[in-house]
């Protein structure tokens, strides 16, 4: 072979000798560039495949974070702040609380002594920035809970100290005669086909009109205002009722609005407070007399029967009608009244009787 046809077939000799390529991906090269992707598709599954295989080849699992037991004491810290918040909330008053950090708070203020040294200053450093949270903890907690405490006593206490107006000095010797309202003047009632009915009590009439010339009339009730207002508008026309209060005025308590007599701005020596609900209703039971509950009875003469020891109490004016009210204790007033007035009436019949014999 002449030296010209040699190096002819030199570059397909070199070309071939460095293609790499199979035969088949020289055909799918020589194809449509479609099959040249289905062909490099399969190359990377097939290396994949083969990694996959080798366990060097797969990355290494990731590190356990050392957060576990810092989240467990973070949490046993949180409970045990709440745990002890609730107790605090539970046994102690905010003036308990207030009294026994009191020290606590005041050792955090200290200054520190120009003549100690270098160490006892360090110290007192140390433990003054130790201290400030918990201390910021307690000033926080005292705070929330003494505006807790707050609104909480808003509504669960009378609306005032003094639910009554202060006295003209004229009067100051005229007892306060306060009254319930529902069972004992009057009896609201509810039907289906009339829906809400208030009845007045037998008696209620002449009871406030006769007893309003010798007392301050005073409506009590734990009912709400606009129930009150209209009832009593309805219930004593002529005005001997004085003064009413409603709801806003009790204390709130278990569950109950109570009657609070010491809020009324008056001498509690001088008040008397009359209710089918008395002994339940009042936080003073010494100042309270306790009638039946009106029910729509036509015959009840409750009111009425009241009236003689009322009038006489008035007019007697004692010191302290909470003493005069303990004498009756467990008896019907009326009732034992009437006894007592027969018994004084015999006695000065005797009297009298002894007197004119002596004299003869």
């Amino acid at each position: 072979m002449s030296r010209v046809a040699s190096s002819r077939l030199l570059p397909r000799i070199s070309a071939l000798s460095f293609c790499t390529a199979s035969p088949a991906a020289a055909a799918a090269s020589s194809s449509s560039p479609t099959a040249a992707a289905a062909a490099a598709t399969a190359a990377a599954a097939s290396e994949a495949s083969s990694t996959s295989g080798d366990p060097s080849s797969q990355p290494p699992p990731a590190a356990r974070k050392p957060w576990g037991v810092l989240k467990v004491a973070a949490f046993a810290a949180v409970s045990a702040a709440v745990g002890a918040t609730g107790y605090a909330s539970y046994a102690y008053s905010l003036e308990e609380l207030d009294q026994m950090t009191r020290e606590f708070r005041k050792k955090s203020k200290q200054p520190i002594p120009e003549g100690t040294s270098g160490f006892e200053k360090f110290q007192a450093m140390a433990y003054s920035a130790a201290i400030k949270a918990p201390l910021a903890a307690i000033e926080g907690y005292l705070d929330v809970r003494s505006q807790i405490e707050d609104q909480i006593r808003g509504f669960s206490e009378p609306v005032s100290d003094k639910l009554l107006p202060d006295r003209a000095p004229h009067e100051q010797h005229v007892l306060t005669l306060v009254l319930d309202l529902n069972e004992t003047l009057v009896y609201s009632d509810w039907k289906r086909e009339r829906g809400w009915r208030t009845f007045k009590r037998p008696g209620v009439d002449a009871f406030l009109e006769h007893l309003g010339r010798f007392y301050e009339i005073v409506v009590y009730s734990d009912q709400l205002s606009m129930y009150v207002d209209p009832v009593v508008d309805r219930l004593d026309p002529k005005g001997n009722i004085r003064h009413r209060l409603s709801r806003v005025a009790t204390k709130y308590e278990h569950g109950k609005h109570y009657r609070d007599l010491s809020k009324l701005n008056r001498n509690p020596a001088q008040v008397i407070y009359i209710s089918a609900h008395a002994l339940e209703s009042s936080l003073q039971p010494e100042n309270s007399v306790q009638i039946k509950p009106w029910k729509l009875e036509n015959d009840d003469t409750q009111l009425l029967d009241l009236i003689p020891f009322l009038e006489y109490v008035a007019v007697a004016r004692p010191s302290d009608i909470r003493a005069v009210l303990a004498s009756y204790q467990g008896s019907d007033i009326a009732a034992e009244f009437i006894e007592r007035s027969k018994e004084h009436q015999r006695r000065m019949q005797e009297q009298k009787q002894s007197g004119r014999i002596w004299r003869r």
